[in-house]
């Protein structure tokens, strides 16, 4: 039985109060905090560092999923792991090496995760799937937030899903199916149909009036399509 997460993106909440909005989210049923971490050079955008994950751990009561789009990667994992995240994912572009970048966010005793652009073939997992805890498919290029939902990532979504079910059934663990960007009341649907089963959004729920409401509306939607 898949079990569904929603994962507020802090990158769309109100920086001026991040503490309150971080815990009234959680209050209203997010399963992570999602942190969009970008810096200016992988990505054309300058957001946040392991000093707001710090700051904010005393203030989460649930998982801080850290997403990393920088380069180089493995310093800033290891400062996230020591701040307080849970789950690190980086992008195999920004990696030297991948598979020693994904066996150093696990000694420091974070879940890892490879995030894959929508232009970046699967075929990156080919070596790594059996090591990684997460795949995080992005369905917007990578830098902003608020962009609209890349529909090809639904096919892409159904691809990665076949393959980390086949290595479930091989090894037993548990790999999550990520997506990231465009993800709505209105699509969300649509998006765990093809696959994925940990849901990031931040437009959706931190420019809604009332986040219960839209993450009740969330999962309302992903009930209707299983």
């Amino acid at each position: 039985m898949r079990t569904y997460q929603i994962a507020p993106s802090i990158l769309s909440a109100d920086f001026a109060r991040l503490g309150d909005e971080v815990r009234a989210v959680i209050d209203a049923g997010a399963d992570l905090i999602h942190f969009d971490v970008m810096d200016n050079h992988y990505v054309p955008n300058l957001t946040i560092g392991p000093l707001v994950c710090r700051a904010l751990k005393p203030h989460v009561s649930v998982p801080i999923d850290v997403h990393l789009m920088v380069t180089p990667v493995d310093a800033l994992a290891t400062e996230f792991a020591e701040a307080g995240a849970a789950v690190i994912s980086f992008h195999p572009e920004a990696s030297a090496h991948v598979d020693r970048t994904i066996g150093l966010i696990h000694e420091h005793g974070c879940k890892a995760g490879l995030a894959i652009n929508p232009a970046t073939p699967l075929d990156c997992l080919d070596h790594v799937l059996d090591k990684l805890d997460v795949v995080l498919i992005m369905s917007v290029n990578p830098g902003f937030a608020g962009q609209s939902f890349i529909d090809e990532a639904l096919n892409k979504l159904a691809l990665a899903r076949k393959r980390i079910d086949a290595m479930v059934a091989r090894t037993g663990r548990e790999i999550r199916l990520e997506v990231d960007g465009g993800v709505k009341v209105d699509n969300i649907g649509a998006i765990a149909r093809a696959g994925a089963d940990r849901f990031v959004a931040g437009s959706a729920i931190f420019g809604s009036g009332d986040y219960a409401k839209t993450i009740a509306a969330m999962r309302a939607a992903i009930a209707r399509a299983e």
